[in-house]
């Protein structure tokens, strides 16, 4: 639309400059013809006059001669060379005329042209662009044009690029999220299918068989409670990772202190700890400030001082080490026990990932929360292991 505008207004420019530059030479000549003929007149009286044998003819053939005309009527006594340049003159405008006409017509066809190469160019790029939409409603998004010129339909296929790759990634994600949500869901399958069948299989013999002894039946019943906890341990960490995983959860960070963290987390596996004899020491140079969300931090390194409990053996040791500098506090925790293969070292906090040396009781979630738990409210944990010797946990709270 621009274009036609440009195109409309050049042309009328134009053909009005070549009309005044026309009417300009048409007066100009007029003025020149006036001249030339009254020259003419009095060049023809004044041979006529005092030359009686020569004809008009013969005249106009003389001063048709061009330059030699001159040498001519000097023959005759005539010197005319201030007159013969106005008629001269009239033949040079015409053709100065002639020749603005001609520049002025090339330089048109010039322009026409140049805006006519200009739009096939934005045609084919706007094809282009219509080629590649088309793309994109067809979900390919395998193609690069990246256009390096300059220019308002370049920006257009540039940002239709940008929204190519980011449709392309969310693709790619949607298509991680569904397998990884199958994934999950044949996990979860398969952490519920476990504990139901044993619970299953114990409450049909306690009510089919009537001879067992109340010994067995209480054993029955404790080892339903323990898969019922197992579940339902399963079931509060898929919530809680559920709720991180759509971004729901607000962390309530405060200052505390250190002792205060371990000394709650130390309560909450006292149970555990007795019933395999194990002794945790603690180690805190100076009982520095954290701030950060107490009862989920308790909670993610409550999960990491099980997992060591349940790795360690009978009348084991667990070390807790805090320390703090200008960058980050850090909370290790190190157990004595068996330790962790190195195939699975890279795997544990991966959810319902179960190592080599986990037990049957372990489902696999717990490290998982724990990681994200502790990296959500501006943390890092790393995991070192030697196979048989020890395991060393990690906790980095950046300021």
């Amino acid at each position: 639309m621009n274009n036609k505008k440009l195109i409309i207004s050049f042309s009328f420019i134009t053909i009005l400059f070549v009309l005044i530059i026309n009417m300009i030479f048409v007066r100009q000549n007029n003025l020149y013809k006036q001249n030339y003929n009254s020259k003419i007149n009095e060049i023809v009286y004044k041979i006529t006059l005092n030359y009686k044998d020569i004809t008009k003819k013969e005249i106009m053939e003389i001063l048709n001669g061009e330059d030699t005309s001159l040498n001519v009527l000097k023959e005759y006594g005539i010197s005319l060379e201030d007159d013969f340049t106005i008629l001269k003159a009239n033949k040079i405008n015409s053709r100065y005329l002639i020749i603005i006409n001609i520049t002025i017509f090339i330089f048109m066809i010039l322009f026409y042209l140049i805006i006519f190469l200009n739009e096939k160019a934005k045609r084919k790029k706007l094809n282009e662009i219509i080629n590649l939409l088309e793309n994109i409603n067809n979900r390919n998004y395998m193609i690069n044009i990246e256009d390096n010129e300059e220019g308002s339909i370049s920006l257009l296929k540039n940002e239709i690029y940008k929204t190519m790759i980011m449709l392309k990634e969310e693709t790619l994600n949607s298509y991680n999220d569904k397998l990884s949500l199958k994934n999950s869901l044949e996990d979860i399958s398969h952490q519920l299918k476990t504990p139901l069948t044993s619970i299953s299989i114990m409450l049909d013999n306690l009510i089919d068989n009537d001879n067992l002894d109340d010994k067995t039946k209480k054993e029955f019943l404790i080892t339903c409670q323990k898969e019922i906890d197992k579940i339902n341990f399963l079931i509060k960490s898929l919530l809680k990772l559920s709720r991180f995983d759509v971004n729901v959860v607000k962390f309530n960070n405060k200052n505390y202190k250190v002792t205060e963290l371990i000394n709650k987390v130390i309560d909450n596996v006292s149970i555990l700890c007795d019933l395999k004899n194990i002794k945790i020491n603690v180690n805190i140079t100076n009982d520095y400030n954290l701030c950060l969300d107490l009862a989920w931090q308790v909670e993610a390194l409550t999960n990491i001082v099980k997992n060591c409990i349940e790795h360690s053996n009978i009348n084991g040791v667990i070390d807790i080490t805090c320390s703090d500098n200008k960058v980050y506090s850090k909370i290790e925790i190190k157990d004595y026990g068996t330790g962790i293969n190195k195939e699975d070292l890279n795997h544990i906090f991966e959810r319902f990932y179960k190592g080599k040396n986990t037990s049957s009781d372990g489902v696999g979630i717990g490290l998982s929360l724990a990681k994200t738990i502790i990296e959500t409210n501006n943390g890092k944990i790393s995991v070192t292991s030697k196979e048989k010797c020890y395991t060393i946990f990690e906790i980095k709270y950046f300021k």
